[in-house]
């Protein structure tokens, strides 16, 4: 099945509608049909086949390439963008109502305004749609969003100097929980871990896979394990490092050494080293009609500490050296040797 990707504005979800037979490419804008009526949107995906079981029915059609016509509308409907939000907070001050608002979009014929908010209790705003409406001269739709898609809307700087990764690239919020910052040995100050929407940071879950696959191998803290310079016992892991502290026995001073996973052992062990670096050999390689590439890997030998060109290159440094050098004047040494001594007599 023909699909195309498109976002709409202030939004970064990936959408897939029906091309409807049309040619389009990416950056294109076009005219699609939404529930809440037509609407603008960007082609970011050109048209590629996808399997039914990917594709959530029904699929709706895209309606035409925008005109000039189109944009001009758009622009002109947007361009009230700041007067329908003043408006809006001047009766959610005078009705009194705990309720944030985020923004606001409007369909392409104009006759439909969607304002969406943040609350964290429920509110009867049907007093409010009533005043708007009748301001407006257009239906009035409220939809509220969560903290998160706030943040999705609005965007910001993370804690990392980039751009929110929500309203960025993110399609859907993955769960995320404090346990992926146990995991990952993070900090559990509420300001650290968490992003400017007030929630834990949605980056936590990237590398939570990896963490917690390390986890498995490694002696867990208190662990007694058996190390080249005897018994200790394990008080911190370098997960991605696979490298564990250890406290060694002793009784005099406490000795606290580094070693990696495979230096140790200890009961439960399941950790099966990795193949030796292969940088410490050189590939010969061959040509070979069957390789799309020209050559193929045929054997693997030990790097020679001295290559052999080094050697010629030794002997002619050696030779200039000699060359360079002044022969020595024996007697002006011995007039020296024999003055030195004369002046101590």
């Amino acid at each position: 099945m023909e699909v195309v990707g498109i976002r709409f504005k202030n939004n970064c979800k990936l959408y897939y509608f029906s091309p409807n037979g049309l040619e389009l490419s990416v950056g294109q804008k076009v005219v699609v049909e939404t529930p809440n009526g037509n609407t603008l949107a960007n082609v970011v995906s050109p048209v590629s086949n996808v399997s039914e079981e990917e594709i959530v029915a029904p699929l709706t059609n895209v309606l035409r390439v925008a005109t000039d016509e189109d944009i001009k509308t758009m622009e002109k409907l947007e361009s009230k963008h700041d007067e329908v939000i003043n408006i809006t907070k001047e009766l959610v001050e005078k009705l009194q109502l705990d309720m944030k608002l985020v923004d606001c979009e409007f369909t392409l014929d104009g006759q439909k305004i969607i304002i969406s908010y943040v609350c964290e209790d429920r509110v009867d705003f049907r007093e409010l749609v009533k005043e708007l409406a009748s301001k407006l001269k257009s239906r009035i739709e409220l939809k509220q969003i969560g903290i998160r898609d706030q943040a999705k809307t609005i965007g910001g700087i993370g804690c990392c100097g980039q751009v929110c990764c929500c309203s960025r690239y993110l399609n859907n919020f993955d769960k995320v929980s404090i346990k992926m910052a146990k995991t990952q040995d993070l900090s559990l100050n509420p300001t650290k871990i968490s992003g400017v929407c007030g929630r834990l940071m949605c980056c936590l879950s990237y590398e939570n896979d990896v963490y917690a696959e390390a986890s498995k191998v490694m002696p867990k803290i208190n662990t007694r394990v058996k190390t080249p310079d005897g018994m200790g016992t394990v008080v911190y892991n370098n997960l991605l490092k696979l490298i564990c502290d250890v406290k060694l026995d002793g009784e005099d001073n406490i000795v606290v050494k580094k070693y990696f996973l495979n230096d140790i052992d200890f009961e439960g062990k399941n950790y099966q080293p990795k193949p030796e670096d292969p940088t410490n050999y050189v590939m010969e390689s061959y040509e070979s009609k069957d390789s799309p590439y020209g050559y193929m890997p045929h054997k693997s030998e030990p790097v020679s500490q001295e290559p052999e060109h080094n050697t010629e290159l030794k002997e002619n440094i050696n030779e200039t050296e000699n060359n360079n050098k002044k022969p020595r004047d024996k007697k002006r040494r011995f007039k020296r040797y024999f003055n030195k001594n004369a002046t101590r007599r």
